[in-house]
């Protein structure tokens, strides 16, 4: 089998600070379409106020995550980023730099090698709403 790379995207609309989607199907989907049966998925984030991770997607977690950042990194500090900029988001570029933009995940037999309770997340950091653009390169035979 030939090595390949294959990449799609797709847009996730957010209503700001603390909401979380998953991303398991939409990236799935991108995996099936990409014919690929065994490499990776790479899955990012484009922007720098929201995060990509791993998670078992049920609500009290969905409490938790965002719970535990917001202790980390509170809304109310006084930042630098906030002396320069002014926009009330210096801890939503801390928390989303704290779990990062991407995250790669093993691909078997076509599918997402994911475990029973795990699944795919975005977290907005931001404390307004965007549009974000999540990216996902799968590469393998």
């Amino acid at each position: 089998m030939a090595y390949r790379v294959f990449q799609g995207s797709f847009e996730l609309h957010t209503q700001g600070h603390r909401q979380m989607h998953d991303l398991t199907e939409m990236v799935g989907r991108i995996v099936a379409d990409s014919g690929i049966r065994h490499g990776t998925a790479h899955v990012f984030n484009v922007g720098s106020t929201g995060a990509i991770g791993t998670i078992e997607f049920e609500p009290g977690l969905l409490e938790d995550l965002p719970d535990v950042l917001d202790r980390l990194y509170p809304p109310s500090r006084d930042y630098g980023h906030e002396r320069a900029w002014h926009d009330g988001n210096g801890h939503s570029h801390l928390q989303a730099t704290t779990l990062g933009p991407e995250i790669t995940v093993p691909v078997t037999d076509g599918r997402l090698a994911l475990g029973t309770w795990q699944q795919v997340f975005h977290l907005e950091c931001d404390v307004k709403p965007h549009t974000r653009r999540i990216v996902v390169t799968v590469q393998g035979e």
